[in-house]
């Protein structure tokens, strides 16, 4: 059942809506960059062996994951998963810069990843998550147009589409920015029923750039692509993929 009132205001805003990962690939920056409001989706269940707590890099021995300890029980949300042990933030600090170093733009971000790895200690997966992708997008992307927000202030009851579609109403969307993979079970229709658009990314087209230890691999973390081309990192967004309605 729809959450607006009948005296709420029109909706507007070009909304998407994600699970959060950790230090995402390009692609969700992309798709960051082409709404107004962008909610973080981590009341949903914890799934291991996803992009929660995992990302990947290159290195020498061909590309690998930098994973974050988490333990594997599926039986609780993204936001309440706790991390216990921040070992592994040197670990991966240390894999950062042993990869990176000799690309042409680490030691201008060196500062900004000793303040994320070394400088706070992380006790929530999607604190960590959501915090790092909104300090990317503004602070090394330069987003200053998104709104980040988190499904948990909604109080959402509902499941499955119906709760995504609950969700972009009570966020005030007019369009909804969708990932490729939900059109295998997302009814468009349900969406033009409550005057929602419904719009589909398309990741196809990023063009490749140089990058340490070929082949050249697009899904790594977007760290990746501000180490090798530093302020171009959006002129390479923007020359890749469009949405598609």
């Amino acid at each position: 059942m729809s959450t607006l009132g009948t005296h709420d205001p029109p909706r507007t805003e070009r909304v998407a809506i994600l699970q959060s990962n950790y230090i995402p690939w390009k692609g969700v920056f992309d798709m960051i960059a082409r709404v107004d409001r962008f909610v973080f989706h981590d009341d949903l269940q914890y799934t291991k062996g996803d992009w929660r707590n995992r990302n990947r890099i290159k290195t020498p021995q061909g590309t690998q994951w930098l994973t974050i300890p988490c333990g594997s029980s599926e039986k609780r949300l993204i936001c309440e998963v706790e991390l216990r042990d921040s070992r592994w933030q040197r670990q991966h600090f240390d894999r950062l810069r042993q990869n990176y170093a000799r690309t042409p733009h680490f030691e201008r971000y060196r500062p900004w990843l000793e303040d994320v790895y070394l400088g706070t200690t992380w006790t929530n997966l999607s604190e960590l998550n959501q915090t790092l992708t909104r300090r990317i997008a503004t602070e090394l992307l330069g987003f200053d147009h998104v709104t980040f927000d988190d499904s948990r202030r909604f109080g959402l009851t509902s499941h499955k589409a119906e709760r995504v579609i609950d969700l972009l109403e009570a966020a005030g969307a007019s369009h909804y920015l969708s990932g490729p993979a939900a059109r295998e079970y997302l009814d468009e229709s349900a969406f033009a029923a409550r005057g929602i658009a419904l719009e589909w990314m398309d990741y196809d087209g990023y063009p490749e750039y140089e990058q340490p230890h070929p082949p050249f691999d697009h899904a790594v973390t977007v760290l990746d692509l501000l180490f090798c081309v530093g302020n171009s990192a959006m002129d390479h967004l923007r020359r890749g993929a469009r949405s598609r309605a």
